[in-house]
């Protein structure tokens, strides 16, 4: 890390530079303790996905918490974790490279060595059979890879139809020595962002009947279903109230984002805050619009541009698309802004990102404030441990 950045730590919170991706801490902190209380009260076990902030230190802090383990949806971004000292990850996705699956059997013995576990979804007899060649390959030792059959619960994605098609990739695992069927990945990320709490729900609702369907084909088979894990920071309460449920992999309820912050918020949820921010800087004024330095370079647009945090009431802004390397701010009157406030060059202000993952993967280090954005100071500069994992 370069000595420019680590110098930060200790410094205000003003002194870093933009744009930069900044976390609130004391605000992620609070995210992270009331999820934990929310699965601890419920009785789950709590898997939050990594894809999230591709952090090593923050893997480590959810395990403190109360995390069991992780998910991440690539191979090179699994590696990136045991690489920090991280033992239990899954792979909630397909692997069926064979160079992929290579890596996958090595890892898997390597985790198993240190007393942790591998697991990966699979959605297809050629999966399984690719997968059990790598591990035969590796010299796996028995039962050392764990397998979720991954059912279809309304995305459309990835994922088996629910019943009798997911009992045979069951058997098709259980047939292997060295894979061990650990149950189903019944994961339904298109729910996550539908606007209203009714549509949320009966979304969760439909996903439950595909899962009821496929225990029953499971019983016929004489097969059991260990685990059904899935649910997200969109839906998890209707999981988790479910009973069906054994496993939640909430993962952008720690950061949160202006997308998510657009969904109606359902009573029964515990209250998130915005923790991950864009520092930006006012570099250009004119009479109708600023322009600060933070373009979607610093920030996924791929859910929206992001919104304004903090500013005072009647100041509100709009942040229009510049380029690369700028954001276009024009007063917001529908707002509040009818004066037409705009900041003055050299301002300081501080973005939402509309989706936290690919904002997070555009940067090589996040920088930790404690005691506030304005007034905090800098405890930590966290690396992106899996910035850049695509395989």
């Amino acid at each position: 890390m370069p000595s420019t950045v680590t110098a930060l730590v200790g410094q205000s919170a003003t002194q870093i530079d933009t744009p930069a991706l900044v976390i609130d801490l004391d605000a992620m902190e609070r995210n992270m303790a009331r999820m934990a209380a929310f699965v601890q009260q419920h009785q789950l076990l709590w898997r939050p996905h990594a894809k999230l902030h591709k952090s090593v230190q923050i893997a480590h802090w959810l395990e403190q918490a109360g995390a069991h383990g992780h998910c991440v949806q690539k191979t090179s971004e699994a590696e990136a974790l045991a690489a920090g000292g991280i033992r239990n990850i899954y792979i909630s996705n397909e692997v069926i490279a064979p160079t992929k699956l290579a890596r996958v059997a090595q890892l898997s013995q390597r985790l198993h060595a240190q007393g942790g576990r591998l697991a990966l979804a699979v959605d297809s007899l050629e999966g399984i059979a690719r997968l059990a060649h790598a591990m035969q390959s590796a010299n796996a030792t028995a039962d050392s890879m764990d397998v979720l059959v991954e059912i279809n619960v309304g995305q459309n994605r990835c994922g088996v139809q629910p019943g009798v098609a997911a009992v045979h990739l069951a058997q098709a695992v259980l047939a292997q020595p060295m894979l061990h069927f650990a149950g189903l990945q019944a994961y339904h990320g298109g729910a996550q962002h539908l606007r209203t709490a009714a549509a949320r729900q009966a979304a969760i609702a439909q996903a439950l009947q595909h899962i009821a369907t496929t225990r029953q084909a499971f019983d016929a088979a004489g097969l059991r279903i260990s685990l059904v894990t899935g649910a997200g920071t969109g839906t998890f309460i209707h999981e988790a109230a479910s009973g069906v449920y054994g496993e939640l992999q909430t993962g952008s309820f720690l950061f949160m984002d202006a997308d998510y912050a657009a969904n109606e918020r359902d009573p029964a949820q515990p209250v998130f805050e915005h923790a991950l921010f864009v520092k930006t800087q006012v570099i250009s004024v004119s009479a109708t619009h600023a322009v600060c330095d933070a373009g979607h370079k610093s920030h996924a647009i791929d859910s929206g541009l992001p919104t304004l945090h903090g500013l005072p009431a009647g100041h509100a802004l709009r942040f229009a698309n510049g380029g690369d390397e700028h954001g276009v701010l024009h007063p917001d009157a529908t707002a509040g802004n009818a004066s037409g406030w705009l900041p003055a060059l050299g301002d300081t202000l501080w973005l939402i990102p509309g989706h936290c993952d690919p904002t997070v993967n555009l940067h090589q280090y996040i920088v930790g404030v404690r005691g506030g954005l304005d007034a905090g100071v800098v405890e930590c500069v966290l690396t992106v441990d899996g910035r850049g994992a695509l395989t």
